[in-house]
């Protein structure tokens, strides 16, 4: 177990880095019980590959809906793939209202990728404002001028950030027999 005092996830994941010798850190969230292994690998290849401290995933919403939801977080990125800002607001704003298409935003998916030094730096810094307003740590690394990594990939599956959401995950697991809900509930 990890103290009780943590900020956030990601201090609780440098308190474990901090015993461990791996250069790579991969931390998929408790909300994200079924997330692809492709998407992990993705993350350690490009880690393995570039010099970034830090590197998370998204994909294209699937419709408006999803996009107002404060629940799902939105990320922002550059085009080298670098991420700008991630927000639970609809970012980017749609100032004419004239977006239809979901797939203009994009949807931060629940995993981080951490070189370790970075992990342990990143630990020692205090929660920063934008971090406290959106209840966001990634935003913590924008804010000291970090650079994080964004992987697009092509689909995600769902994550769990409401109990209407843990119901319907339930259900999706209970539909496939028991033997995989047994291992998806460990």
């Amino acid at each position: 177990m990890t103290s009780p005092a943590h900020q956030s996830g990601t201090d609780r994941i440098a308190e474990v880095a901090g015993s461990l010798r791996d250069d790579i850190i991969v931390n998929v969230q408790g909300d994200e019980p079924e997330i692809e292994p492709h998407v992990i690998d993705g993350l350690i290849a490009h880690m393995e590959s570039h010099p970034d401290d830090m590197a998370t995933a998204c994909t294209a919403f699937k419709s408006m809906a999803d996009v107002e939801n404060p629940n799902m977080v939105k990320v922002v990125c550059s085009a080298n793939g670098q991420a700008i800002y991630f927000s639970r607001s609809v970012v980017p704003h749609d100032r004419d209202r004239t977006a239809t298409d979901p797939g203009v935003y994009r949807l931060h998916l629940g995993i981080y990728a951490y070189r370790r030094d970075f992990l342990l730096e990143f630990a020692s810094w205090k929660p920063t404002p934008l971090e406290r307003t959106e209840k966001l740590e990634q935003l913590r690394a924008i804010e000291h001028g970090k650079r994080i990594f964004v992987l697009d990939v092509a689909t995600a599956t769902s994550g769990i950030d409401t109990p209407e959401q843990y119901a319907e995950f339930v259900k999706r697991i209970s539909s496939k027999g028991p033997a995989h809900s047994d291992k998806m509930m460990i």
